[in-house]
């Protein structure tokens, strides 16, 4: 089932509606934009969580008051890699955290290329759980993103759908201190050795 929606705001409609295992479907029909493609702020939300933990991590996490979620943000390196961060509201003042690599590799869920965020490339919280988080475009300007975070497979294969649309502003600057010599393996990219 492939579907191909032409008015923004009835893509968003459509994908806040979705459970956890529609949106993965749809997921699995969608194509992944080009390094290219993604540049500069992206307005994020959660979306359907597929279980009351992911719920509530969610909301400390991401929509939490003291630091609520705003954006993940990206540009391209070259035609096969990128940089991102995240963008969080604290008492009004915008903060960046948790920097990215971005590269097209294999889904985790159906094997065909996805616009992935690596963040163990880089220290941060999110690259100490192993985070990792597939994009793929729902309409222009309007993206369909899966995120897994874990110490263990079974805790990676759980989906944690989120929303992007944009981009809403520029790229501001690259953050974060990279792992030296970081190169991806099986925790970030399935079927790579460990």
């Amino acid at each position: 089932m492939k579907v191909h929606f032409l008015d923004t705001d009835a893509v968003t409609d459509e994908l806040r509606r979705l459970d956890t295992s529609g949106l993965l479907a749809l997921f699995t029909t969608l194509e992944a934009p080009t390094i290219g493609e993604i540049d500069g702020e992206y307005t994020a939300a959660l979306l359907a969580q597929p279980n009351l933990f992911a719920v509530v991590t969610g909301k400390v996490s991401v929509e939490n008051p003291l630091g609520a979620w705003q954006c993940k943000a990206f540009r391209p390196v070259d035609e096969n890699s990128g940089r991102g961060y995240n963008t969080f509201d604290r008492f009004g003042r915008i903060r960046q955290r948790y920097p990215m690599r971005t590269v097209l590799a294999p889904s985790r869920y159906d094997g065909a290329p996805a616009y992935t965020l690596i963040y163990r490339a880089y220290h941060s919280l999110c690259g100490a759980i192993h985070m990792v988080d597939e994009v793929r475009r729902a309409a222009p300007g309007v993206y369909l993103g899966i995120g897994t975070w874990g110490f263990t497979d079974a805790q990676r294969r759980v989906p944690l759908p989120f929303l992007l649309t944009g981009p809403v502003d520029s790229y501001r600057d690259d953050i974060g201190k990279a792992r030296p010599a970081f190169a991806p393996g099986s925790r970030e990219l399935p079927g790579l050795p460990a």
